[in-house]
């Protein structure tokens, strides 16, 4: 991948990805390079093989202080509040503007390879937006997590509100997006909308690198395949989901990848998975 990004930074290791929000608004605030680059570069991630794991990570002391208002004001249609003559062609502009920026959300979530957010400092509206579309969360003790868009007048809309109550429940999401009130990285803890929380940011950027190498050292299509089967069940009935597996496994578990886990369980080494 040669590609030069202005909101972001990629980074890759030994089959993890790290995408690093850059900016250039402040607190790595999301304007509209962001909203263009994001989809882009997770197509990208998604389509190369080498790729086993993503981690998501902000630039400097906070994770993302979400939607840059100012530098989105036009193309969002802000400039033309307080006017009664909006009409139907810059409604159907701002609709699909909208459509246009839930993209970052959802290549993410869509993405086949795992995603794990490493959250320090500020998460704020579009930041939380971002880590509600990952697999995994962790957050080091200094993170602050705000669903704030109904303290801006602005209903959550690019997939906070759609995520969340999977991930924190019904009552918890309404009251983060009701009150729009900041929670610190131990609430995030109690209620689940993170996994772990680590003293230090150097901490918390250690164990989402060594999870994403422990997913890497797996099988990397039977992960994907992971992935996509819970992704699928998600909205479905277990019978509905387990069939889906079966059908998922009769065509793909015949791998050279589980020829090579039973040779190496069999030769006491340590598997190395090619993904065919």
């Amino acid at each position: 991948m040669s590609t030069e990004y202005k909101s972001l930074r990629l980074e890759k290791r030994s089959g993890v990805a790290e995408v690093v929000l850059t900016g250039p608004g402040k607190g790595n605030a999301m304007g509209p390079d962001f909203w263009r680059e994001m989809p882009q570069l997770f197509d990208e991630l998604d389509r190369d093989d080498e790729t086993r794991a993503v981690i998501i990570r902000g630039e400097g002391g906070n994770f993302s202080y979400g939607l840059d208002l100012m530098a989105m004001a036009g193309s969002i249609g802000i400039g033309g509040l307080g006017s009664s003559n909006i009409l139907a062609a810059e409604r159907t502009k701002f609709l699909d503007k909208v459509g246009e920026m839930q993209q970052a959300c959802n290549r993410v979530a869509d993405c086949r390879k795992p995603v794990i957010a490493a959250i320090n400092g500020w998460c704020i509206g579009g930041g939380l937006d971002l880590i509600s579309a990952c697999d995994i969360r962790l957050a080091s003790t200094d993170a602050k997590f705000s669903l704030r868009e109904a303290r801006i007048a602005i209903v959550a809309d690019l997939g906070s509100l759609q995520r969340l109550p999977a991930i924190i429940g019904q009552g918890h999401t309404r009251e983060l997006a009701f009150t729009g009130k900041d929670i610190d990285a131990a609430r995030a803890l109690r209620i689940g909308l993170v996994s772990d929380v680590y003293e230090m940011p150097e901490a918390l950027l250690e164990a989402a690198r060594q999870i994403a190498a422990g997913i890497a050292a797996n099988p990397p299509l039977v992960v994907q395949g992971v992935k996509q089967v819970m992704n699928y069940c998600a909205d479905k009935s277990i019978a509905d989901g387990e069939r889906y597996v079966a059908v998922w496994n009769s065509a793909f578990m015949h791998s050279l990848d589980l020829v090579e886990a039973i040779t190496a369980f069999r030769e006491r080494r340590k598997p190395e998975f090619k993904g065919q």
